[in-house]
């Protein structure tokens, strides 16, 4: 078990190179967890490997989408876990469908690394 007290990230995205960058943006404030698809997200889990504190997760995956995966993190345990969209997805008709359904925060690639950091920080800040 990790005692270093630091905040869990799950990244969500089938794009390596989209975890990779997200995780040396976020590795020195938090402990990283990665996930390349919905699927292997749910089940690490549902096998209470970890208890995020954050999920930023990809809407466009092979398999189930990100929107699937929320319903789905939304009907567990993890209910109350504040999740961002983070995605190349910037219509505003994806980004209302995020708020309407209370997502975190929409987030669209690419980022910037000071943009993700401010925004992981300010989800949890607000974090009951």
């Amino acid at each position: 078990m990790d005692n270093s007290g630091k905040k869990k990230v799950l990244l969500i995205d089938d794009d390596e190179m989209h975890l990779t960058t997200a995780e040396l943006y976020l590795k020195d404030d938090y402990e990283i967890f990665k996930a390349k698809s919905g699927e292997d997200a749910l089940n690490r889990l549902n096998n209470n490997e970890f208890v995020p504190d954050v999920v930023l997760l990809d809407i466009v995956m092979p398999g189930m989408s990100g929107w699937e995966v929320f319903k789905k993190i939304r009907t567990g345990p993890l209910k109350n876990v504040p999740i961002a969209f983070l995605t190349t997805e910037n219509a505003q008709s994806e980004k209302d469908r995020a708020t309407k359904l209370g997502a975190a925060d929409y987030i669209t690639k690419p980022f910037n690394m000071t943009l993700l950091k401010s925004k992981v920080k300010d989800i949890l800040s607000k974090k009951k």
